[in-house]
């Protein structure tokens, strides 16, 4: 498949077919690489997409309890002299 390449204002630009990006499931934001003389068109990676979901299936499961409980024990510091401003 051939696309143009074209002037939009200083820059230049291609269309992407719409079967194409339907393809791909291309949408929104995309990550451009140069990579030999090529270049190389991604989704913007989203690494924490999909917690909410995964949070809630382990509150089904009765898999989100603490690990180490005894993390959030209060020493005699954090009681006596912290303060919050």
């Amino acid at each position: 498949m051939r696309v143009s390449i074209v002037r939009i204002g200083n820059s230049r630009g291609i269309r992407i077919p719409k079967v194409v990006l339907e393809q791909t499931q291309l949408e929104g934001e995309v990550e451009l690489e140069v990579r030999d003389r090529e270049i190389l068109i991604r989704p913007v990676p989203r690494p924490r997409q999909d917690w909410a979901r995964e949070f809630e299936a382990m509150a089904k499961e009765g898999d989100d309890g603490l690990l180490d409980g005894s993390s959030i024990d209060q020493t005699s510091w954090d009681k006596e002299e912290w303060q919050w401003e």
